[in-house]
């Protein structure tokens, strides 16, 4: 057991997905030359004033309903003042205290114990707008032995949604679930594609320790270790490692007698090329930015009738909605329902769709899990690229369970189907595929019983895999016999004696 206790929050900024940005009409588009998505608004021009993005609003509701969210009906804007060369009116449009989501909660797996789950609180949900991006050429500055920044402010004005967990989690394990429940969520509801390598979800980690006095320790009371801040994590591992990089150090601080003097928050950075936490600043407190409310935005209204609207859009839609439609009207197991839940609501939806045409959701979920996302890694495509529909897949499906096709020519029926696009039906036709009729396989089946009586006692006496023997037997008779089919009618007639 450990001698401390990890107390981890986290604070997610997630770029929402609009066409403009949220107060001016400027493009979104990732990967667009430098400082060619700007106008006086974005830039802070004085006389430009801004506008709100209808969408990106609707959006912030939608993803603060999707958390369990008390959602203000009544939202303000707040200037949040604070100076970075990227940063060119001096302050960022914020919302200070009303926000667009207030508490809330997320449900994520123990990472400890799979079959339990624990939430994690929130604090709020809140609209902003982003900063510019400062460059730094490090081999430039070396050759004309200056230091310089260049600033593209093309991301200067995006929309973003922040969203405060509680101090909740008590691992680098359980921030790392936490934070990719969270992108799927986002992502199943449409609010935004969580692209880490394109700046559409960044994260600053909060953590401290708490050292319950011990015999060894001589505390008299628990020690509460300064809250660092840390920056700059461009991935969940590295979430993941700098937290528990940044625990060890504030244990190894308290062991060395360090913890005696200032407890201010404090900001670190993570270097990711040594997996070390650095120290940047204190960490600055709400009073440090000085906010007041934005006197060019009026201030936006909801009604109960349009939150209902809203909750009712993304109904069903959530994973642990998905997980639990999957395992019990589906009865998938739950490792069959984490990978299709976890591919994303475009596979699970063509799931949907596959089971209720093919009849049959157990052989959905395996030529899904299976053939068809072998295929989409493989050429690296999402299923909206996936060259056969869930209904054309469910023909497929269904044939083998008829008996139309023989399970071990299925695999190859479903290559030459992705090859030629040909239907099932001209399929058969083609491959000059024998299917038995019922009748046929009733008779071969009582021949068999007939002929090995011996061999049916066992069977009767619980040695289940005598009837192997049986299934050679019949494909003596008839060689397009699928041992499936025949095996299911060969029970069918023992057990009915």
């Amino acid at each position: 057991m450990l001698p401390y206790t990890i107390i981890i929050g986290l604070e997610t900024h997630v770029q929402l997905l609009t066409e403009t940005k949220l107060f001016c009409g400027c493009g979104t588009i990732f990967g667009q030359p430098p400082n060619t998505q700007i106008c006086p608004v974005c830039l802070g021009l004085p006389g430009a004033l801004p506008v709100i993005n209808r969408e990106a609003y609707y959006l912030a509701v939608k993803a603060a309903c999707a958390l369990n969210c008390e959602i203000s009906r009544n939202t303000k804007w707040d200037r949040k003042n604070y100076y970075y060369p990227d940063l060119p009116k001096g302050f960022q449009t914020s919302q200070f205290d009303y926000p667009v989501g207030v508490g809330g909660h997320l449900t994520i797996t123990d990472p400890a114990d799979a079959e339990k789950q624990r939430e994690v609180g929130l604090f709020r949900v809140h609209l902003e707008e982003d900063a510019g991006k400062s460059m730094h050429d490090e081999e430039a500055d070396k050759k004309s032995n200056m230091q310089s920044t260049r600033i593209d402010l093309n991301r200067a004005g995006m929309p973003l949604l922040e969203i405060v967990s509680k101090p909740d989690m008590r691992s680098p394990e359980e921030a790392y679930s936490y934070l990719t429940e969270l992108k799927l969520l986002l992502m199943y509801i449409g609010v935004s594609d969580c692209n880490m390598q394109e700046g559409s979800l960044r994260c600053d980690a909060n953590i401290n320790l708490h050292i319950a006095p011990s015999p060894s320790n001589r505390l008299k009371e628990v020690l509460k270790t300064p809250i660092i801040e840390i920056k700059n994590l461009n991935s969940f591992r590295a979430v993941r490692a700098a937290l528990a990089y940044e625990t060890n150090r504030q244990y190894q601080c308290f062991l060395d007698g360090e913890y005696v003097g200032d407890f201010a928050k404090q900001t670190w950075l993570w270097d990711e090329a040594k997996q070390i936490t650095r120290q940047m600043r204190t960490k600055e407190e709400s009073s440090d930015y000085r906010y007041f409310p934005e006197p060019d935005l009026l201030p936006v209204i909801i009604t109960d009738k349009e939150v209902a609207e809203v909750q009712k859009s993304i109904e069903y839609r959530k994973p642990p909605d998905v997980r639990k439609r999957l395992t019990e009207q589906y009865l998938l197991s739950a490792y069959d329902a984490d990978v299709i839940v976890n591919a994303g609501w475009e596979v699970a939806e063509y799931f949907f769709t596959l089971a209720k045409k093919s009849g049959n959701a157990k052989q959905s979920a395996n030529w899904l899990t299976q053939e068809v996302m072998r295929i989409l890694n493989q050429q690296n495509i999402p299923i909206a690229e996936f060259p056969l529909s869930a209904e054309t897949l469910a023909k497929l499906i269904a044939a083998i369970d008829t008996g139309k096709i023989p399970r071990n020519q299925a695999k190859a029926f479903f290559a030459e189907m992705l090859k030629s696009q040909e239907s099932v039906e001209t399929l058969i036709q083609k491959l000059g595929v024998v299917s038995i009729p019922q009748e046929e396989l009733d008779k071969i089946a009582e021949q068999i019983i007939a002929e090995n009586p011996n061999i049916i006692a066992e069977i009767l006496q619980g040695k289940a895999k005598a009837i192997g023997s049986l299934i050679g037997k019949a494909k003596k008779l008839n060689k397009n016999i699928d041992p499936a089919l025949f095996e299911a009618c060969l029970k069918a007639k023992i057990n009915a004696g």
